[in-house]
This record gives C-alpha cells, sequence and structure tokens, in this order.
C-alpha cells in the first residue's frame, strides 16, 4: 500500500530536519554561538553561579559551615570546567522527574558532590548549603547576563570589527575614488567612494561602543528581592553586600539592588536595543551596495562553479548582501520584541519572561547570520572605475551648485534662479556648462576660469580627506 504523505515515517533529527535554519542550513556559521546560549549554554552558567554562590557562602564566617577546603573548591570548579554534553543531558534527565530545570541542576551538583565527599574533605557538609536561600531567578538571571557577556565579547563584538575592518580598508583604499551622488535617486553633487563607506564606519563604530558600553545587572536576593528567607537564617548578617560581592566580584556583572522576583531585564533590553541599531545601520549598507552593483559601479568576484540564475547564465547576484539584508530584519524582529517584553512582569513575578528568554540565542544568531553573510559579500567587491567616471561624465548639470555659488559671493543678481532656468531638466554637457560661465561678464575673469576648470569629478569638496581620516 502507496503511504500518504500524512502516515510517512518521521525522519530522524538531523540539519535537513531542523525546523529552524539556524541548525539546518546555517548551522556551521552559527557554531561559535552554540555552546554559549543554547540550553546547553544556560545550564553550564547555572553550574557556574551555583558553585560560585556555594564557595562564598563557605568563606562568609557562618559558623554551621566552615571554609572549604583548596581541594573542595577546585572540585566543584572542575564541575564547571569540565561540563560537558554528558552532563548536560544528565541534567535534562533529572528534570524530567522534576519538571524544573533550576531544580535539576541542584540536584545534579548535589549527587556530584555525594560522589565526591568520601575522597574531598569538607564537602559533605555543603550539601544543604547548594541553592541556599535561592529562588531560581537568582541563577537565572545571572546565567543569562554571563551568557549574554560571553556572547558579546567572544562572538558579537569580533563579528561588528570584522565589518568595520573591512569598511576601514574600503574608505581608505577608494578615499580618492569620485562618485556622483544620488539624492531622492536623482543627480546629486559628487562625492568619494571612499567617503561613503566612511559614513557607514563612523555610525557602526559609535554602535559597537553602545554595545559593549551596557552594563548587565544580576540580583541573588531571593524570592521576591527581599532576603527574606536569608535573614530569616542569619538575621545579623549583611546579606545585601554579601549577594554585591558574588555578583561583581565572582560573577563580573553589574549588581542590581532593586528587584522583584526577577531582575526586571532592563539592561538585556538596552543591549538588545543596542544591537538592533548597529544592525539598521548594516541594513541601510546592504541595501546602498546593492543599488551600486546594479548601477555598476561595484563588480563582484566569481567563484568556480557557482550559479547566479537557474536559466540566465551571466548573471552574479549580490545574495550575500541580500541574505544580509534579511537575516538583519529577523534580528531585529526578534530583538525589538524582546527589547518590549522582558522588563514588563505581572506584580511580583509571571512566566512570560521564560519562554522568550529562550530565544535570546535565535535572535542574536540571526544577527551574527547577517554579519558573516555581508562579511562575504564584501570580500568579493571589486571596484569599477570605469562606471563611476561614465556616470560622473554624464552629469555635468551637478556644476550649477558650484557656479551660482559663487555668483552669491560676488553678488550677481537671482543666481540660484538663472541656473535653475539653465540646467533644471535639461542634458547638460561641458560645453554647454561653459557657455554659461562664459557669459557671466559680471564675474572676475579669474573667477571664471576656476569655474571652468572644475568638472563632476573634481567636484567632491573635503570627501578624500574625511574618508582617509576614520
Amino acid at each position: 500500500m502507496r503511504l500518504s504523505r500524512s502516515m510517512s515515517p518521521s525522519p530522524a533529527p538531523s540539519p535537513l530536519t531542523a525546523l529552524s535554519p539556524l541548525d539546518g542550513r546555517y548551522a556551521a556559521a552559527l557554531a561559535p554561538l552554540r555552546p554559549l546560549l543554547s540550553e546547553f549554554g544556560l545550564m553550564h552558567r547555572r553550574v557556574q553561579v551555583e558553585v560560585e554562590w556555594l564557595i562564598a557562602l563557605s568563606e562568609a564566617g557562618f559558623a554551621e559551615f566552615a571554609p572549604l577546603p583548596e581541594a573542595a573548591r577546585a572540585a566543584l570548579r572542575a564541575l564547571v570546567q569540565h561540563f560537558d554534553e554528558a552532563d548536560a543531558r544528565a541534567i535534562k534527565d533529572i528534570e524530567k522527574t522534576t519538571n524544573h530545570d533550576v531544580k535539576a541542576v541542584e540536584y545534579w551538583i548535589k549527587a556530584r558532590v555525594r560522589a565526591s565527599a568520601d575522597g574531598l574533605p569538607g564537602l559533605a557538609p555543603a550539601l544543604e548549603f547548594i541553592h541556599f536561600a535561592c529562588t531560581s531567578e537568582d541563577i537565572n538571571n545571572t546565567s543569562h547576563a554571563l551568557m549574554l557577556a560571553a556572547a558579546r565579547e567572544q562572538v558579537l563584538l569580533p563579528a561588528l570589527d570584522r565589518v568595520a575592518g573591512q569598511l576601514q580598508a574600503l574608505a581608505h583604499a577608494h578615499a580618492d575614488v569620485p562618485m556622483l551622488s544620488r539624492t531622492h535617486g536623482q543627480t546629486a553633487s559628487p562625492t568619494t567612494v571612499g567617503k561613503e563607506v566612511a559614513n557607514v564606519l563612523a555610525r557602526l563604530r559609535l554602535a559597537r561602543r553602545r554595545i559593549a558600553a551596557v552594563q548587565l545587572p544580576a540580583k541573588m536576593n531571593g524570592a521576591v528581592g527581599n532576603y527574606n528567607a536569608h535573614l530569616a537564617a542569619w538575621p545579623d548578617f549583611d546579606w545585601e553586600a554579601f549577594a554585591r560581592r558574588v555578583v561583581e566580584e565572582r560573577l563580573g556583572l553589574a549588581f542590581n539592588p532593586y528587584t522583584i522576583q526577577i531582575e526586571p531585564h532592563d539592561g538585556m533590553a538596552e543591549l538588545f536595543d543596542a544591537v538592533a541599531r548597529a544592525d539598521t545601520i548594516l541594513i541601510d549598507w546592504c541595501r546602498d551596495v546593492w543599488g551600486y552593483i546594479s548601477l555598476g559601479y561595484f563588480k563582484q568576484k566569481t567563484r568556480a562553479g557557482e550559479v547566479g540564475s537557474s536559466t540566465m547564465p551571466h548573471k552574479v547576484n549580490p545574495i550575500d548582501f541580500e541574505n544580509a539584508e534579511g537575516n538583519f530584519g529577523l534580528a531585529n524582529a526578534l530583538l525589538s520584541h524582546l527589547a518590549q517584553k522582558l522588563p514588563i512582569s505581572r506584580w511580583q513575578r509571571d512566566l512570560t519572561d521564560s519562554t522568550v528568554l529562550r530565544n535570546m540565542g535565535v535572535a542574536l544568531g540571526y544577527a551574527l547570520l547577517g554579519l558573516t553573510s555581508l562579511a562575504r559579500g564584501m570580500d568579493k567587491l571589486e571596484l569599477n572605475a570605469a562606471a563611476l567616471a561614465a556616470d560622473l561624465d554624464a552629469a555635468w548639470e551637478v556644476l550649477a551648485e558650484p557656479v551660482q555659488t559663487v555668483m552669491r559671493r560676488h553678488g550677481l543678481p537671482d543666481p540660484y534662479e538663472r541656473l535653475k532656468d539653465y540646467t533644471r531638466g535639461k542634458a547638460m554637457t561641458r560645453e554647454s556648462m561653459h557657455a554659461f560661465i562664459d557669459s557671466l561678464q559680471e564675474l572676475p575673469p579669474g573667477e571664471r576660469e576656476r569655474l571652468k576648470a572644475l568638472t563632476p569629478a573634481g567636484y567632491t569638496g573635503l570627501a578624500a580627506a574625511l574618508a582617509r581620516r576614520v
């Protein structure tokens, strides 16, 4: 009997059957983010936070919990340093019973401590101080902040820096190459290729600084942010100062003293907004490059065996810039939702942030994919100087601006209106522009000769110097 589509057996999970292209078609490009922002990455950071909280408690001076011996501390930190997929799977197995992901981590650490206690004196009394006075969000918010900090420093900023380096090289290499501007899609005062690239680079550098400057806050203050359980155990201990030391000194995060059960995620929102701003700048650049390729200003290096169209053999499509634009757009849609949703929680806690936070890697994954595609596309760019020169030579009307400006300087009547009547909507040539300049007998002869020496390619102002300066 022939199977219908609905009766076909499900294929085994693989990149070909992944629902998300980030784990399918584009899996290789996202490899740097996967250990940091996946569920594995979250588990890894949870273990780190639980271990550092436990060691800090042992050093707090409580009579009931003596400082852990150095060997015991090393064994605990080894759980973090050597955390692998087998450990993550073991935690998932525990979660099948607990139906609680953070409690599963606590139980896994306790099991490992029990297994090590006989050979490591000092660990056995530590058992019930694992996850002591913590709510799940004490572990989660710090873990998420650590995940984002690592993804920012190890992956996102280096990817941005690679693109910024390409932009700087392009700006410097073509600082002096004149190019016709187009405002409203119409011919406008010339610029240089390098200056137009420099504009993007300057914006991207500012966006990069803002991404790097975002502080990622965290809290370790219990069920509703008031240290209730902490004070029940040790009423005279300065728990707020202790929590601050753990967050700032041991975890390297910014301490937030005022929270509900969850850290309010304003720092996350600021980071996501900052990344989206960089993405938006690069969408603008992708569209401009696409247009310049269409005009013939840039050509693209070809690769042996690569196909541009299934039917038109001549085509070399700007697919890298199109892919980058699309992926930056997807990233920004998700980043926008994350930034708008995460800082909102009903009363002291609701769970809507939990499922949304699991998509941090998806949002930043699309951003990284956009950066990867853009970098690949920029590596293929080759300047077509002949096309740039031809466009400029066909646009003598752009010299109406300097001519009327010099006329203004020397007090000639109605300069703008006279140039508008002479040039607007008409094809201008060197000869027609020179004829107009020659008719300006009120101008000093030297000024007329200076204007006649101008060409569209030579009328670029400070563009080259600005391009070389970035």
